[in-house]
């Protein structure tokens, strides 16, 4: 394992999975950039949880391969990984992107490029479906997720997941499922903006829904 600050050192990967800011803009500009600097045959992938894979790509000159190979938190543990394909991408980008999860010993599904994917697009509903809850007095934080482990055998309930993929994270992507499906259910809820809003993020700032 090497550690690097230097775009330059990439220059002969054969695979490459960016995992920066979840902000598109901050992702389209290091796809140019690397995209100057690796070989030709380089596949550039994308650990985004939600945005669009397309707008990457057609910043590059190589768009045919160019894809999502989308990790969960956290890796080390979680064994699925979702190889989102947008239109661009070629058979044999994909295969290699598969051969590569595969070779990490990780369980890959197969997505195309809209907003979510699989499992956000069905798991952030429902967490903002939790804030709603809350918000509305139906039911205590705390009751809501013990429900939702002994109810549904989750290993957490909705908040503490929030708090762990971080609020500001969430917030983001359901803004990015918001833009694409214009659904009033995933709007971001207020409570969830007020909390992003006071720089409360959920345990990697100590405090979110809960405390840490």
């Amino acid at each position: 394992v090497c550690v690097t600050d230097k775009l330059e050192d990439l220059a002969n990967c054969d695979l490459i999975i960016e995992s920066v800011a979840e902000d598109l803009a901050t992702k389209k500009e290091l796809f140019a950039a690397l995209d100057k600097v690796v070989k030709p045959s380089c596949i550039l992938s994308t650990n985004t949880s939600t945005l669009p894979v397309i707008e990457m790509a057609k910043v590059t000159n190589r768009p045919d391969k160019v894809c999502g190979i989308h990790f969960f938190n956290p890796a080390v543990l979680m064994p699925l990984v979702e190889v989102v394909r947008p239109v661009t991408a070629s058979d044999d980008t994909i295969a290699l992107a598969n051969d590569f999860v595969k070779a990490c010993a990780k369980d890959a599904v197969q997505v195309v490029d809209r907003a979510g994917f699989i499992v956000n697009a069905l798991l952030f509903p429902y967490l903002n479906n939790a804030i709603a809850m809350l918000e509305a007095g139906t039911a205590s934080m705390e009751d809501i997720d013990v429900a939702m482990k002994g109810g549904c055998n989750f290993p957490m309930g909705p908040f503490a997941l929030l708090d762990l993929v971080g609020l500001d994270t969430s917030m983001a992507i359901l803004d990015a499922l918001y833009a694409e499906f214009k659904s009033s259910n995933l709007e971001p809820r207020p409570m969830l903006k007020k909390l992003v809003g006071e720089g409360k993020l959920g345990r990697k700032t100590k405090q979110g829904f809960y405390n840490y």
